[in-house]
């Protein structure tokens, strides 16, 4: 049936061709998109799926221009987020695995975005692994852009589901008929070198390509202090190569096809977590085993975490020093992406538009979930505290990995998805009176074999995926998660406005959305035997690949019990699931035109974000959508003379119901009798709330030579209510889990939600002959309050006692010359983070559970010279 209705759809909307086959012109948008004059009226956006003025159009909209991105030195989507108010990310696995937030609505582990990232109108490549990965565009997408265009608030009616929070558009920059290009290279401090270069060239009048390269690379700026041969040098480094081939034919003057090519793969080592504190006697650490609350792992993992930390001290280690005993780590991204976009312009008042995609993604990882490099602590430790099936005693000193992530084969992904989309779409008008859009959207996400990887757990692996381990503790596993999911996504959609006049206009539409996500695990936990004399050796499953000995069991050994797996054949541990949703977006949006270059306009919008699924946990995995209703109201003013510029201004306020909320997850006795440990789960978590406001502006005086640029977000978040205790608990009956621990508590506060963010600019030109050049020198300021980061956290632990992150300010300097003494050379000097200020970016989040106080720090002060060859007209 849901089939049915998107084919009856799309029938409806090429009937439609007919319908409207003899109306009068649309207006079509003529400025190069990109274009940005000073009071705004020229910059164009794209977020009604046609080309725009931005003060036109009755959304709150953020956006850069190519000079802006250079200025800003913004190539990885992360960068955006020091610039564009309520913007915010989520780096808890590093910059490059981070998820977006928009006005207070985060994306949590498994769940789906509530931030849409798009590339040329094409949705980033579906995925899901046990981190947070794809979903967005890969390293090097912000090269050779015409644009960046940040839609706050839901955009569900035009670009479908998980878009709560809103959308960033990246816009290429399209071939045309100018042969032109460029070549750049950039150099800077912990080695950075990157070259960047683009060429268009016009091959015919019909036939235009252009052609875009980058590769970035710069040293890690978290250093690895452990000295064991193998491991990383550093941590958080940049390491990328991109390319995209652009084409254009235009088959007839009414008839254009427009593809895309664009290629990036990702190289680095990761993150890195600074150890900040540990559990002990004196901050909460329970060390008398039998007790109520003791966990003999957590005694013993704050312990050798007390001896590491004592390590950095004494070396008098900086915040930027960490260990790590992880030999060989890597975070490998890999994704493609092919987009073809043909537009007919079937009459003067109706264009039909196809935009088909297939891209793939691919990540692999070897790393540390939390930088560690522990041994057993002095004095050795009593595994019987641990469990009473374990009456050996830990030699001192013996080295182990508490979390380490790796594949499972060479060659192998933790994370690797196909996806396919075609939209088509139906623009048109009734002459001055009313516009629309309308069409019709498929999507198709495939795994590209299984999502797998080895997780060792309290063992000391030189390589878990080549299960090449000792178990110095004679206790701990190899988790094996194969997990394989598929996505489908469609819906039709219908958007129009109505101009009662040449000031009054009312835009509405509404999108219906049909979501599945279905997939199978076939996981398992793995025990090896290493010692022959072990009676289990002899009836130890081989494993095919590496020749070790091992025994494995089902990681649901609650519902498919914890026996030995016979022959280790992982597919008898096959679970089965699905969870399909369906609902209904819209938006109502007028606008009244006050003059020529003001206006008012108020919206309310319909939101939706679809539930998921994560094999993890028995019994809870999966859960529903959430729905958003959001209202907001905005003014827009443009002004020109000896003082030009724009100022806009929008307030809203955001209703949640079915509110996504991660929770920790204790056993059961007869959960932990089974071989289950906690977990954490994503629960439908009752309401809340959000309001603010956001001001976006650009003043321009001197004749142009200086300009001033501001963006501010004031943002109030509430969770109002959660489910009581006796429907927590009604949730685990059937489970084995015995307690549901949400991350919130009624009356919190969203994580990640800054109550303010401020970015002040300012740009001064000097009035220097053509003949010399264009110098100007611009300075940005960039404020961001405290944040709830983790509210397990405790206050004791500075810098983010109670899990808040502190507020920070960051200024970053940019001087340009351009067309040095009149040569087609552009010179640059550029300093992010000047001051150079310590600031975090996120917690570990493993206190509760591992007595370990950890934070993750953003970028240090960086620098660098730009030097651009341009060529051609």
């Amino acid at each position: 049936m849901k089939f049915l209705a998107i084919k009856f759809g799309l029938l409806l909307s090429a009937a439609s061709i007919g319908v409207f086959g003899a109306a009068p012109v649309m207006a079509q948008g003529k400025a190069a998109p990109g274009a940005d004059e000073a009071s705004g009226t020229d910059i164009i956006v794209t977020a009604r799926r046609v080309e725009e003025k931005l003060q036109d159009v009755p959304i709150s909209i953020t956006v850069m221009n190519t000079q802006q991105i250079s200025d800003r030195n913004i190539t990885i989507a992360n960068d955006l987020t020091t610039y564009t108010p309520s913007l915010s990310s989520n780096e808890r696995y590093g910059p490059e695995k981070q998820s977006f937030s928009l006005r207070g609505f985060n994306q949590d582990q498994s769940t789906a975005p509530t931030v849409g990232v798009y590339f040329a109108e094409v949705v980033g490549v579906r995925a899901q692994g046990g981190t947070t990965s794809g979903n967005t565009v890969g390293a090097g997408a912000f090269m050779d852009l015409a644009n960046v265009q940040v839609l706050k608030g839901p955009q569900g009616t035009l670009f479908g589901r998980n878009t709560t929070g809103g959308a960033i558009l990246l816009t290429p920059k399209k071939p045309s008929d100018r042969f032109e290009g460029y070549v750049e290279g950039s150099a800077g401090n912990y080695s950075m070198w990157k070259i960047t270069g683009a060429v268009n060239i016009p091959i015919s009048d019909s036939f235009k390509v252009r052609f875009a390269a980058e590769k970035n690379q710069r040293d890690g700026y978290v250093i690895n202090r452990s000295g064991i041969a193998g491991s990383a040098p550093f941590f958080n480094d940049r390491n990328y190569e991109s390319y995209r081939a652009s084409v254009v034919v235009n088959i007839t003057p009414d008839l254009e096809n427009y593809t895309i090519f664009q290629y990036s793969n990702s190289h680095t080592y990761g993150y890195g977590a600074k150890i900040i504190a540990c559990a002990n006697a004196s901050n909460g650490l329970n060390i008398t085993p039998g007790t109520a609350g003791y966990s003999g792992a957590r005694h013993l993992t704050a312990l050798s975490c007390g001896e590491q930390l004592a390590r950095q001290t004494a070396r008098g280690d900086g915040l930027y020093d960490v260990e790590s005993s992880v030999l060989n780590p890597y975070l490998r991204i890999k994704q493609w992406q092919v987009i073809n976009t043909t537009t007919w312009h079937a009459s003067d008042n109706l264009t039909v538009k196809n935009i088909a995609s297939y891209g793939e993604f691919r990540e692999a990882t070897h790393f540390d979930l939390y930088t560690s490099n522990y041994t057993v602590p002095v004095g050795g430790f009593d595994l019987r505290n641990i469990s009473p099936q374990l009456p050996f005693f830990a030699t001192a000193g013996a080295p182990y990995k508490y979390v380490e992530l790796d594949i499972t084969a060479p060659g192998g992904t933790n994370s690797a998805e196909k996806t396919f989309t075609d939209e088509l779409q139906f623009q048109g008008n009734f002459g001055d009176k009313f516009n629309y859009v309308m069409g019709g959207y498929l999507e198709f996400a495939r795994p590209i074999g299984l999502s797998a990887g080895r997780t060792g757990i309290f063992q000391n692996c030189t390589s878990p995926q080549d299960l090449a381990c000792a178990n110095p503790l004679f206790f701990g596993s190899i988790s094996e998660s194969r997990v394989a999911l598929s996505f489908n996504n469609h819906g039709i959609f219908a958007q129009g406005t109505y101009n009662f006049d040449d000031r009054f206009s009312l835009t509405a539409g509404i999108r219906y959305t049909f979501d599945n996500i279905f997939g199978y695990t076939v996981s398992t936990r793995a025990t090896i035997i290493l010692n022959p004399l072990d009676p289990r050796y002899a009836t130890a499953a081989v494993d095919a690949r590496t020749g070790v000995h091992l025994t494995r069991q089902c990681t649901d050994s609650f519902r498919l019990g914890n026996g030995i797996v016979p022959g280790g054949d992982f597919n008898l541990c096959r679970t089965d699931l699905k969870n399909p949703s369906t609902a209904p977006t819209w938006t109502i949006n007028p606008q009244f035109k006050i003059s020529p270059d003001a206006m008012v306009y108020a919206k309310w919008s319909r939101g939706y974000r679809q539930g998921g699924l994560n094999f993890t946990n028995p019994g809870l995995e999966s859960w529903k959508p959430e729905h958003l209703d959001s209202f907001e109201i905005g003014a827009k003013a443009s002004f020109r003379g000896a003082v030009s510029g724009y100022l806009n201004f929008a307030g809203y306020y955001n209703k949640l119901r079915g509110f996504q909320l991660f929770a920790g997850l204790q056993a059961s006795a007869a959960g932990a009798a089974s071989g289950v440990a906690g977990g954490a789960a994503i629960i439908n978590a009752g309401n809340a709330h959000s309001y603010g406001i956001e001001v976006d502006g650009s003043l321009s005086m001197a004749d142009g030579a200086l300009r001033f640029d501001l963006g501010y977000a004031y943002l109030n978040t509430k969770i109002d209510t959660l489910p009581s205790a006796a429907d927590l608990a009604a949730t685990l009956v059937g489970t084995p889990f015995g307690g549901i621990f949400p991350t919130a508590s009624a009356g919190s506060e969203f994580t990640l939600a800054p109550n303010h963010k401020l970015t002040l600019g300012a740009t001064y030109t000097l009035p220097l002959p053509e003949s010399v050049g264009k110098l100007s020198a611009g300075m940005t300021m960039a404020y961001t309050s405290s944040q709830i980061a983790n509210g397990a956290v405790p206050a004791f632990l500075t810098p983010v006692g109670g899990g808040i992150l502190p507020s920070r300010t960051l200024l970053n300097l940019n001087i340009n010359w351009n067309k040095v003494a009149g040569t087609p050379i552009d010179a640059s000097f550029f300093v992010t983070n000047l001051t150079n200020k310590a600031y975090v970016v996120n917690t570990g989040g493993a206190w509760v559970g591992s007595g370990i106080g950890d934070m993750l720090l953003g970028e240090p002060r960086m620098w660098g010279f730009r030097l651009k060859y341009s060529f051609g007209n």
